[in-house]
């Protein structure tokens, strides 16, 4: 088989495993904290749901990336997904016995699903042509887009299946994503193949550089990521493995792969703090629960629906223009959040949260892009890992404090706070693009940075 026909062949079986996957994660997230709140017998119980997935999915994020440097994609993604089905039948098992702290256990593990997703968006682009590895990333990222559009219509279904199985209704749907994890572990485990390795490749996992190892790189530009020249009678030593923490140890002195874990880490930190507010500021303001849901559904299209888009501005332009491109729309979805803050109209707010979808959908896709860029082959798996880590517990720590922001100062300063994200992410991104930094590390950077 031709390694363009493998890379067709992989794209179409991560398309496919993302669809089953994002459907198993939209049908428990939607009806997880309605549960949640019975369970405990309180509603502040309703917002762990989303906080505990969040962390599930940063714990597990590094090993699963370690494990692809081991054994390959496969095996990783397809244990992310198994720990995601481990967690759904805790979730069931806990509704069986009306215990909230079983329940709580089961959304760590069900947060292994949104890790294996995540790390999906960098399988696609192993073995993939520069050329079009930006396309290759947004195609398995927009793939997401129907199943978490199709998970929540579930809840419904779920609920009836619920009460024909004899448990408790709300636990229904998570007997869809049980099913939509294994098979999505299945269609992985059994279809995917590991590409051919190519020294030049981008994020070919376990691979070593055929250019140099990581001490070589750092001795000859004290940076990691350059690429120091291999003289025929010295030929470069065998890359060592390193693991996420001495990943992102080297990554800090880098100015564009740290730009690049800013970017993904604080651009997916302010959509979920925005995000997971914005329904109890429209409640606040007496919007129905209809229009509420229409607004969440909006904001998860701008969040997917545009991300070939964003891939193909990857590829035309570069990384660097596309995280800045998210960097304007995130600023011109937190000016629109903060003016339309206290206002009973549902349209400045979806507006505001559909922006908002688009300037994640722009960071992650530039950012993850960047990082590939930035990082040599051998330290590039471990780092995505640490990088996925980052952005979930950073997310984890901002939906925690959007919620005691919110209570005090109200959705105006849930933006502000969002916006002192935004100016930290800017400072990064004017520092790696300096010219100082271009002219003194003309290496510090593999591939294409745009």
């Amino acid at each position: 088989m031709s390694t363009a026909s493998l890379q067709r062949r992989n794209q179409t079986v991560l398309v496919a495993g993302q669809l089953l996957s994002g459907v198993g994660v939209a049908s428990g997230i939607a009806v997880g904290g309605i549960l949640a709140a019975e369970l405990a017998g309180t509603t502040a119980a309703s917002g762990f749901v989303q906080t505990a997935s969040a962390l599930g999915a940063g714990l597990v994020a590094v090993p699963l990336a370690n494990l692809a440097v081991r054994a390959g994609r496969r095996w990783a993604l397809s244990t992310g997904l198994v720990l995601g089905a481990v967690g759904a039948a805790l979730v069931l098992l806990a509704a069986s016995l009306g215990q909230f702290w079983l329940m709580a256990a089961g959304m760590l593990f069900f947060g292994s699903a949104t890790a294996a997703g995540l790390q999906a968006r960098y399988a696609a682009v192993d073995g993939a042509s520069p050329a079009t590895a930006g396309r290759a990333m947004a195609i398995v990222i927009w793939a997401t887009t129907v199943g978490s559009v199709a998970g929540p219509n579930l809840s419904e279904p779920g609920r009836l299946l619920g009460i024909r199985l004899d448990m408790v209704p709300l636990a229904g749907p998570f007997v869809f994503s049980l099913i939509a994890f294994l098979t999505a572990a299945l269609v992985i485990a059994v279809f995917f193949l590991a590409p051919p390795a190519q020294p030049h490749a981008v994020g070919a996992p376990g691979e070593a550089s055929a250019d140099a190892s990581v001490e070589t790189i750092v001795e000859t530009t004290g940076l990691p990521g350059g690429v120091a020249p291999v003289h025929p009678q010295r030929p470069a030593k065998p890359a060592k493995r390193h693991g996420a923490w001495q990943a992102l140890r080297l990554a800090s002195h880098n100015p564009h792969a740290l730009f690049a874990l800013v970017a993904v880490t604080g651009g997916h930190a302010i959509m979920v703090g925005v995000m997971v507010m914005t329904p109890v500021a429209m409640n606040e303001h007496g919007h129905a629960l209809e229009m509420i849901g229409i607004v969440i559904s909006l904001h998860i299209l701008g969040m997917y629906a545009a991300s070939p888009m964003f891939g193909w501005l990857v590829d035309k332009l570069g990384s660097v223009p596309v995280v800045f491109i998210g960097y304007g729309i995130f600023l011109a979805a937190i000016t629109i959040g903060a003016i339309v803050s206290d206002s009973s109209d549902p349209l400045p707010m979806s507006i505001a949260l559909s922006t908002l979808g688009l300037g994640w959908s722009a960071c992650l896709i530039g950012g993850s892009s960047l990082l590939n860029e930035s990082a040599p082959d051998h330290l590039r798996v471990p780092l995505q890992g640490a990088n996925d880590m980052m952005m979930n517990f950073g997310a984890a720590g901002l939906a925690a404090l959007a919620g005691p922001v919110l209570a005090v100062g109200g959705f105006f300063w849930v933006n502000m706070m969002a916006l002192a994200v935004l100016v930290v992410m800017v400072f990064f991104g004017l520092r790696a693009v300096r010219p100082t930094h271009e002219a003194a590390t003309p290496e510090s950077v593999t591939g294409r940075v745009g």
